[in-house]
């Protein structure tokens, strides 16, 4: 039995294929996929069939199947290059990575980027296209440089609402729409313009810091700094052998958001954003001398972190939800709110120094450890251990 013809996924951009490898994938193609304005492109034999890229893909996904398992080839055209967020992954989902053949075009992205004449290979790239909004604005709150493929049910200006309602810091926008089309467009503006604008929705939104900032430290596997790397108020820090076992309770990911509570001297927000600087973190204090002080130790550590001057629990309603949260001390409210904002399958981790409230946080989180520590100090020609005062790590996710 003979195996079944590859199927070729050919890139368009502006009516364009690009290579001659493309042109000769589409001419041979005894069925030709692909949208409306895509096929008015292509010079169709008189023989070739044409199936329109319309309605469920799971319908379009079977017919594919049945003209392969016939022995037809097939050709399927898609925007720019196939590969980013675009068909290949379902096709290889459903075919095999084996049974393509991929002859892309130059990506929306590259092109958007092209158009301000930047460079983009240092740029998160987030889709709200068939994704969730809400993921999309987590990854690019506090990334300097971010491009968001938007869609019409998350157009340009609730991406622009979104990142208004999560607190994020102001970005410099670039909204480019129907690249390489007779009527493509490019708009410079800022948050608050993206959020009360109207925009195509179908269209690549560029977020950059308005100002330059230093380039975040790479990742690293020290932690558990000590105290006298941060400046604080009289002793108001988590200690460094407590702070490593939070930051291991925590698990970190790669990107998301994490809230640090009642940061203090914001010691766990920049550990964590040293650990993961694809995390946005935001350090949450209510006292002023205490948030400018942790604006200097983030400066010092040359970190990303926001620090966010408000009540907690207040002001969880204006952040974006988070993946992980640190409630370094305070009542049961605080952890409860902190809790029901937490995104499912998220954690939280929270240190008392006190029985009753290490109780009540036991019994929310479903998890403690006392952490008692003795440090050296010397006497004589020797030294001795000094205790220091135990304290209470509890952490759960929410399920």
């Amino acid at each position: 039995m003979s195996k079944p013809p590859v199927i070729s996924i050919v890139g368009v951009h502006a009516g364009q294929m690009f290579g001659d490898a493309a042109r000769e994938a589409a001419r041979s193609a005894d069925v030709v996929v692909g949208s409306p304005r895509h096929l008015a492109h292509v010079e169709l034999r008189s023989d070739q069939r044409t199936i329109e890229l319309s309605g469920p893909l799971d319908v379009l996904l079977e017919r594919v199947a049945g003209e392969r398992a016939a022995g037809t080839r097939v050709t399927v055209l898609a925007s720019g290059d196939p590969g980013f967020f675009g068909i290949v992954r379902r096709l290889a989902e459903c075919f095999g990575s084996d049974a393509l053949e991929v002859h892309p075009a130059p990506s929306s992205v590259a092109l958007a980027f092209a158009r301000i004449g930047c460079c983009w290979d240092d740029a998160v790239v987030v889709s709200a296209h068939g994704r969730p909004l809400e993921a999309a604005v987590s990854a690019a709150l506090g990334r300097p440089k971010v491009a968001v493929l938007t869609s019409p049910n998350d157009p340009p200006e609730k991406l622009g609402q979104a990142l208004l309602a999560a607190a994020s810091p102001p970005r410099s926008v670039i909204v480019v729409s129907r690249l390489g089309e007779p009527n493509e467009g490019l708009t410079r503006t800022d948050l608050e313009g993206l959020a009360g604008g109207r925009f195509d929705p179908m269209s690549v939104v560029l977020l950059l810091n308005s100002a330059p900032e230093p380039r975040p430290a790479p990742p690293t596997l020290a932690w558990g700094l000590p105290e006298s790397d941060f400046e604080h108020r009289a002793g108001m820090i988590t200690k460094s052998e407590v702070r490593a076992v939070v930051l291991g309770k925590l698990d970190l990911p790669s990107s998301g958001v994490l809230w640090d509570v009642g940061a203090g001297s914001g010691s766990v927000a920049i550990e964590c954003a040293r650990l993961a600087p694809g995390l946005s973190v935001f350090a949450i204090e209510r006292s002023p001398g205490d948030a400018e002080r942790i604006r200097r130790n983030v400066a010092a550590h040359h970190v990303n972190v926001r620090v966010i001057e408000a009540e907690a629990p207040a002001v969880f309603g204006s952040l974006a939800a988070p993946d992980r949260v640190f409630v370094g001390g305070g009542g049961l409210d605080v952890l409860e709110q902190a809790l029901a904002h937490l995104r499912p399958n998220g954690q939280l981790v929270a240190t008392h120094a006190l029985v009753d409230r290490a109780a009540a946080a036991w019994r929310l989180l479903g998890n403690t450890v006392q952490i008692s520590v003795a440090r050296s100090s010397a006497i004589a020609d020797g030294f001795r251990l000094q205790a220091e005062n135990p304290v209470f790590i509890s952490w759960g996710p929410r399920t």
